[in-house]
């Protein structure tokens, strides 16, 4: 137990740095704390220390994808029904083409240039097909652009085009078998009671019995996510769905999400986060550098090129077009679940494995900085809707007690 402790400790302490570095360079904490875990898990590997990391610890696994279910369930609650509704053909045309585009342009690359086995860039493609939701996400918070309908409609596309890689993976390399038949009507029985059940819980019981409807949330998120992982889909995506049943019971209450997303942010994310860099071998990026720039390059310009011309039908300002365009263009959470899903089943090897998860990673990385640096259409973010700044972080933290 002390060695948990003492680990925790570290991983958090790792996680203190990067919130400094972040607001000092004013980066996304996020891609900080992905950086640093590049970094930390490389100088260990040189030092032969790289297993006192513990980043395959049962426990810190947990944590981790905790962490990815709860981020990923809170971005569900900001697509209101009613704004989804409204961007119906935006939301499905560009989640559509941000994954088809990518997907087929990086299995032909892989296939047809790198050389690799028909299997092996049918999973590079999926891999590479993803936009993570909880980097987006991630961003919109600090910057505060989830709550302006643009945002909105990025989280929409986002969910569009990670369905679009959950169902291309099923179906290309898994049996559709009874357990996904169980697990299609469980969640779609408990979508539909959910609201139900939780406005009774809120209305009997929310002021009476501590945080019940946080106990209930994490509840539902985590059965869903044992089923999924049962019937061989991944925890995330039911909790995208649980997010969504639930917006218009969230948006009535602010300081509950608050809090959960202070949980969230604050202890779980950077175990997510962190472990997302240290998986990353630099040792097999130097080993063949040319491999990870092709990938990488393909996987970016083929979501740039495909995704462009089509904001470009929503979006009039030049500004919008590009951010948008760049957060669809990165990559993580399904990413590095699909690799590892093809290495598990002997459909890649361990090098391309690694190629996959450091191209992943890097593309969570460098379509955002530069979309923040160069692109941020801050005209949107009104008086109502400013970044959120770490005064004003420290100052719900008081609130919420």
């Amino acid at each position: 137990m002390e060695s948990i402790f003492s680990l925790a400790a570290l991983w958090l302490a790792i996680a203190i740095l990067a919130a400094i570095i972040a607001y000092s360079l004013r980066i996304s904490i996020a891609l900080i704390e992905i950086l640093l875990g590049v970094i930390i898990a490389t100088v260990a590997n040189h030092l032969g220390k790289l297993d006192t990391l513990g980043t395959n610890q049962e426990w810190l696994r947990f944590l981790a994808s905790a962490g990815a279910v709860l981020l990923t369930f809170l971005a569900g609650t900001e697509l209101e029904p009613a704004v989804i509704k409204k961007k119906w053909k935006e939301v499905i045309i560009i989640g559509m083409v941000g994954f088809g585009a990518p997907f087929f342009g990086c299995a032909l690359l892989a296939y047809h240039y790198l050389g690799w086995s028909q299997q092996a860039s049918l999973l590079a493609g999926v891999a590479l097909s993803t936009t993570s939701m909880a980097v987006v996400y991630a961003v919109m918070l600090e910057t505060g652009l989830n709550k302006t309908q643009f945002g909105k409609g990025i989280l929409g596309a986002c969910f569009v085009n990670d369905l679009g890689t959950v169902i291309v993976l099923g179906l290309l390399f898994t049996p559709f078998s009874y357990k996904a038949i169980v697990f299609i009507i469980v969640t779609g029985i408990t979508l539909a009671l959910l609201p139900t059940i939780t406005r009774w819980l809120i209305q009997r019981y929310a002021n009476r019995t501590a945080a019940i409807r946080t106990k209930w949330v994490i509840f539902v998120l985590f059965a869903l996510g044992a089923i999924a992982l049962w019937s061989g889909s991944e925890a995330v995506l039911p909790a995208y769905l649980v997010g969504m049943v639930l917006a218009s019971s969230a948006a009535r209450d602010i300081a509950w999400i608050r809090r959960l997303r202070t949980l969230t942010v604050g202890f779980l994310t950077p175990f997510y986060f962190l472990r997302a860099g240290m998986l990353v071998s630099l040792k097999s990026l130097w080993a063949a550098p040319f491999v990870f720039l092709v990938l990488l390059g393909g996987k970016v310009l083929s979501k740039i090129f495909g995704l462009y011309p089509f904001v470009r039908i929503f979006k009039r300002n030049e500004k919008e077009r590009w951010y948008y365009t760049l957060l669809m263009s990165t990559g993580l959470t399904f990413g590095t679940i699909a690799a590892l899903f093809g290495y598990s089943h002997a459909i890649i090897t361990q090098q391309q494995y690694s190629f996959l998860v450091a191209t992943v990673i890097a593309s969570a990385v460098v379509p955002t900085l530069i979309a923040g640096l160069f692109f941020l259409p801050s005209h949107l973010l009104r008086a109502s809707e400013k970044p959120i700044t770490y005064k004003q972080k420290d100052e719900d933290l008081v609130d919420e007690g």
